[in-house]
């Protein structure tokens, strides 16, 4: 969903369908696509699975399954629906059973579930749109549950990455960005979502939620997740050496490692009984 702000420029959950060549290019390495990314708080997937009537889950956007894993693990039976190949093909690898659509064109077949989730991919799906068919695939009560983080690395890091990003892809739209975007444009873009869900007349008043969290980075683990975020997975091999050589002097600076303030935020609405 909102994605990261500061250090991976992507879309925020207000912009269905922009960008759909970024949106496209994560699966180029799928493997550390999904070694380097986060996961998503238990207590978020604990209070989705708790606030559903079964355990069904029908992840929109799944990646290379992620948190669909998490779902899983807390007992869940989960279906994902994902646009790339690439990424579909990881998360069969692991266990999960995928069907190769976008979420507008995917079939369901007859098939209703428990909950519909969607981790850090609803910025991809136009959204009133995807709130209907979410709607009429949940069953009564069942629940719909976007989420996503927003980082924020430290001014240390943020602003040289900015600074080598504007040099090394000066055409890029992306480069115009500041280096740390406040957390309120992201907590906006969900309460207009929260509002688009309403707007449906589908579901039962939507909720927002928040979770605050830390995470340290070596500087090893840090550049191995920069290049499989969206402002860089398109980029020439030469114009990410220069930024990845930039931020990993910044962080040498810092001792080597430095701690990401992670604030993860969902909007989340039932369907009525």
């Amino acid at each position: 969903m909102p994605t990261i702000a500061q250090e991976q420029p992507e879309p925020s959950p207000g912009e269905p369908q922009k960008a759909r060549g970024m949106a496209e290019s994560f699966g180029v390495d799928a493997q550390r696509y999904d070694q380097a990314r986060p996961g998503y708080p238990d207590e978020l997937v604990a209070r989705i699975v708790a606030g559903s009537p079964g355990a069904d889950v029908l992840d929109v956007g799944c990646g290379t399954g992620i948190a669909a894993r998490q779902f899983q693990a807390a007992g869940c039976t989960v279906l994902g629906v994902e646009p790339d190949a690439r990424m579909a093909d990881f998360a069969r690898s692991h266990g999960l059973q995928v069907e190769v659509a976008t979420f507008e064109a995917w079939q369901p077949a007859g098939r209703t579930f428990d909950a519909v989730i969607a981790a850090q991919s609803w910025h991809w799906v136009e959204p009133v749109t995807g709130a209907v068919k979410a709607a009429r695939v949940l069953r009564p009560e069942g629940r719909l549950a976007i989420f996503g983080h927003v980082y924020e690395p430290p001014a240390e890091v943020a602003e040289p990455f900015a600074a080598a990003y504007r040099r090394a892809a000066p055409d890029s739209p992306l480069s115009g960005q500041p280096p740390r975007r406040p957390l309120d444009l992201y907590r906006a873009a969900y309460a207009k979502l929260a509002d688009q869900i309403h707007e449906t007349g589908q579901f039962n008043d939507p909720e927002q939620w928040r979770f605050d969290w830390k995470q340290s980075y070596t500087r090893d683990q840090w550049l191995d997740l920069l290049p499989t975020t969206g402002g860089l997975t398109q980029l020439r091999p030469d114009q990410l050496t220069e930024i990845l050589d930039a931020v990993g002097s910044a962080i040498d600076s810092l001792g080597g490692h430095f701690t990401m303030n992670y604030t993860t935020l969902a909007v989340t609405a039932a369907r009525p009984g």
